[in-house]
């Protein structure tokens, strides 16, 4: 079996480790979002990627969420000693290696998913049944508008990873921009394995942030919309607020409520130009579901909570023998 995923980093990897624990003889792809990437100490960092590689190769931080299991943190203490900025960004010691490697992989001009191939290498070796791809190559980063009364405009600019990270998504999201994205081209590997999949699961992530930036890049969504498996999509909203992350700080910057129904209808069925064929929802939003069937878009009622990849395993592994049934 055949399976696509597409997914952002703490909750679309234990979301991934839940299907791999569902179908342990699948080939699995997951296509990881890079529009949170970001450079930092002359470093290329990107998030997304790494948490699910660490989390999948069973090196990531559980109780963090992301990063790498027994960190340190003694060369940011040392940059922050120098007065280095950024000091809001933390940068483990373990971590620091993948970076590194990384950075002067990009520098001898190896395309971000074969230095994402040589990465998972170390960390995926015992499960060749995995595959993670960048969603592009081509550099792409967020950036957010926040109020400033002191900006021309009163508004001023600040990359994600800073509103993020630094400010904790305090700030109102005025709006936002995913810089290189118009010009960014599916990384290699990418359309051909949703062309070749059995099934494509879009999962809990971020809609704005995460999954939205994989859809941007072209191509991708013409992919999808012409796939011949099924795509089954997984609400991470559920009762009128994320299971993770701040995803209730920026929905509203692309319309949408904070509510599992309006995020399915943003992505939209495949029979009136979306790209879902199912959307699932969690039990707490069941009630949502006779209209979402109403206005064209099959939904499926499920008890969401990721709380071990045994539960996670279940919610998919049922969904998808009702959908393939």
């Amino acid at each position: 079996m055949q399976i696509v995923v597409l997914a952002g980093g703490v909750g679309g990897s234990r979301f991934t480790a839940g299907v791999r624990r569902a179908y342990p003889d699948a080939t699995i792809t997951v296509v990881g979002n890079t529009a949170d990437d970001i450079t930092i100490h002359g470093l290329r960092v990107c998030p997304d990627l790494d948490t699910l590689m660490y989390t999948l190769g069973g090196g990531g931080d559980a109780e963090r969420g992301w990063g790498r299991l027994d960190e340190s943190w003694r060369a940011i203490e040392e940059l922050r000693a120098y007065g280095a900025e950024p000091t809001w960004f933390g940068l483990g010691d373990r971590d620091l290696g993948t970076h590194l490697v990384r950075t002067e992989l990009l520098a001898a001009g190896v395309p971000l998913s074969e230095v994402t191939a040589r990465l998972c290498a170390r960390w995926w070796a015992h499960d060749p049944g995995l595959r993670l791809l960048p969603m592009t190559d081509d550099p792409v980063e967020t950036y957010v508008d926040i109020p400033d009364a002191d900006a021309p405009g009163g508004r001023r600019s600040v990359h994600f990873q800073e509103y993020w990270v630094r400010l904790h998504a305090g700030p109102e999201a005025l709006a936002l921009r995913q810089v290189g994205i118009e010009a960014a081209r599916p990384a290699p590997g990418v359309l051909e394995a949703v062309a070749a999949a059995d099934l494509v699961l879009v999962g809990p992530s971020n809609p704005v942030v995460s999954i939205g930036p994989i859809l941007a890049v072209p191509g991708v969504r013409e992919a999808l919309r012409s796939a011949p498996a099924p795509v089954l999509g997984f609400s991470g909203i559920l009762h009128g607020a994320p299971v993770l992350g701040m995803a209730h700080r920026l929905l509203p910057t692309i319309g949408v409520a904070v509510d599992a129904a309006a995020v399915g209808r943003h992505y939209g069925s495949r029979r009136a130009d979306g790209v879902l064929d199912t959307w699932v929802v969690d039990t707490a939003d069941a009630g949502s579901a006779p209209a979402l069937e109403a206005d064209g878009l099959p939904t499926l009622v499920r008890d969401l909570v990721m709380s071990s990849p045994d539960a996670t395993a279940v919610f998919v592994r049922s969904t998808v023998d009702q959908v393939l049934a």
